[in-house]
C-alpha cells in the first residue's frame, strides 16, 4: 500500500477534469447585468445560485484580492444552528441542510465533517438558557439537547470536568455541528459559477460607487469603470467602508477576531467544544491539528494582525479545560475582521439605494451561513428586490423600529 500511494504521488497522470481550474481573467466588460462586490465565500455563492437556479449569468464578482482570501480563509470552518432565536435557528437550519450535500452539488469534495458541538454549562443561568435554545431549536428543525455531565464524560473523556474551579453542570449538545474545508467551499462555489459564464475578477478594487436619482448606475474600480443593473456588497468586515462609498452608512463596528492552531497530534477530540464561560472553544482538525478560538478583541479596528495578550487568554483557557495541551506546540495565529450588529445578527436584504442589496454584519458566523446566504440572495436579486420570507426579519430597517433579532447568548464564545 505505501508503495502504491508513493507511485501515484510521483506520477504524472492523475484522473482529474480538463475544466478543472478557473477560467483565465479577460477584461472587464462595460456593463454587467449584477456586480458582486466581494470574492468571498458569499460572493461566489451568490453568484452560483444565480447562474444554475436562475439563468443569471451576466454577473461579474470584484474581489480586491484572491478568491476566498479575506474572512472566507481566516475563519475556524464551523457549521451549526444551535441559535437562539427563532429566525436565527430556522435560517442556519436551512443553511446545514445545504452544507451536507455541498459535495453531491459541486461533484468536488469540501471535506464536509459531522461531529457535533458541546457547549458548557457552569452556572445555572447558563443552564436555563441552555433549556430555551434547545426548545427552540427542537421546534424548528434542529438537533440539540441538554445532556448532563456523565454524558459530557462519555463524549468527551479528556476533558477537565472542573476548569477554572467552574464546575460543568450540564452541556448543549447540537448534534449537527459539523466542520467544512473553507477554501474547498469557496472553490466549489467559484468553479460552478464561472463554468456557467460568471466572471470573477481577482485584483479588482472597488474605488466608487455612482448612483444616479437614489439608485445604482455604476461601479468604479482600479480597472476601471463597469455599469450595472445591480449591486450585491458582500465584504465582509468592511461593510461600513463600501456602503459609504454608495452614500449610507450602517450600523456596524468593525472588530478583530483572532484564532490560532497548534502542530498536529494523534486524535483525541471528535466534538467541538466550547465554554462562553472561558471565552475559548477548541475542535481537533482532520490533520490532528488543534485549533483554538475565542471572543473578540474588545476594541474597534481594521487589522489582522495577531497579538500576544489573546494569544496567552485563548491558551490558558484552552489548557484549563484540556490540561494536557499544555505540552502541545503552536503553529501559527491569524486574525480576521469582522462586522458586529448590536444584536448580532446579520443585514441581508435591501438598502437605502435602490437596486444596491446587503450582505453583512456576518460578526462571527458568516462561514456557516454561506449556502443560504448565496441562496437567498440570489432569490432577491433574481426576483428584482422582492425580500425572500427567511431573511426578511434581517433587513437594515429593524433597527428604525426596534424589530432586533438578538443572538447575542447564541455565541460559542462570549463577545
Amino acid at each position: 500500500m505505501p508503495f502504491s500511494l508513493l507511485k501515484y504521488g510521483l506520477t504524472n497522470d492523475y484522473p482529474f477534469e480538463k475544466d478543472a481550474d478557473l477560467p483565465i481573467p479577460s477584461d472587464l466588460k462595460h456593463h454587467y447585468d449584477v456586480v458582486i462586490i466581494g470574492g468571498g465565500g458569499h460572493g461566489v455563492a451568490t453568484a452560483y445560485y444565480l447562474a444554475k437556479y436562475h439563468g443569471i449569468t451576466d454577473v461579474a464578482i470584484l474581489e480586491k484580492g484572491y478568491l476566498g482570501g479575506g474572512n472566507t480563509a481566516r475563519n475556524t470552518a464551523v457549521i451549526r444552528s444551535n441559535y437562539l432565536t427563532s429566525e436565527g435557528v430556522k435560517f442556519y437550519s436551512e443553511s446545514v441542510k445545504l452544507f451536507q450535500n455541498l459535495s453531491n452539488e459541486f461533484d468536488f469534495n469540501i471535506m464536509y465533517s459531522s461531529r457535533g458541538q458541546l457547549t458548557l454549562a457552569h452556572t445555572d443561568a447558563t443552564v436555563r438558557s441552555f433549556r430555551q435554545r434547545t426548545e427552540v431549536n427542537k421546534h424548528f428543525g434542529g438537533r440539540t439537547e441538554l445532556i448532563d455531565p456523565q454524558q459530557i464524560r462519555e463524549l468527551v473523556p479528556t476533558l477537565n470536568m472542573n476548569p477554572a474551579d467552574m464546575p460543568i453542570l450540564a452541556g448543549l449538545w447540537h448534534i449537527d455541528g459539523a466542520t467544512a474545508r473553507h477554501d474547498a467551499v469557496a472553490w466549489g462555489y467559484a468553479k460552478g459559477a464561472t463554468q456557467r459564464g460568471v466572471e470573477l475578477h481577482q485584483l479588482t478594487e472597488v474605488t466608487g460607487v455612482n448612483t444616479s436619482y437614489g439608485k445604482v448606475v455604476s461601479v468604479e474600480t482600479n480597472r476601471g469603470t463597469v455599469g450595472c443593473g445591480c449591486v450585491v456588497q458582500a465584504v465582509a468586515g468592511h461593510s461600513s467602508i463600501v456602503a459609504g462609498m454608495a452614500g449610507f452608512r450602517m450600523p456596524l463596528t468593525s472588530y478583530p477576531l483572532q484564532a490560532m492552531v497548534t502542530t498536529p497530534v494523534k486524535p483525541f477530540l471528535n466534538p467541538l467544544v466550547s465554554s462562553s464561560a472561558l471565552h475559548c472553544y477548541v475542535q481537533q482538525t482532520g490533520r490532528g491539528e488543534i485549533v483554538f478560538g475565542g471572543g473578540s478583541d474588545p476594541y474597534p479596528l481594521y487589522n489582522t494582525r495577531s497579538t500576544l495578550d489573546l494569544k496567552e487568554s485563548l491558551i490558558a483557557s484552552a489548557i484549563e479545560m484540556f490540561p494536557f495541551m499544555a505540552n502541545f506546540k503552536l503553529l501559527r495565529q491569524w486574525a480576521g475582521t469582522t462586522d458586529m450588529t448590536s444584536d448580532y445578527s446579520p443585514i441581508m436584504g435591501l438598502s437605502p439605494v435602490e437596486n444596491y442589496y446587503l450582505d453583512a454584519g456576518w460578526g462571527t458566523w458568516g462561514f456557516k451561513s454561506t449556502p443560504i446566504c448565496g441562496k437567498t440572495m440570489a432569490e432577491l436579486v433574481a426576483s428584482g428586490g422582492k425580500v425572500p420570507e427567511l431573511i426578511a426579519p434581517f433587513s437594515m430597517d429593524r433597527f428604525d423600529v426596534f424589530r432586533q433579532v438578538n443572538e447575542m447568548g447564541a455565541t460559542a464564545a462570549s463577545h
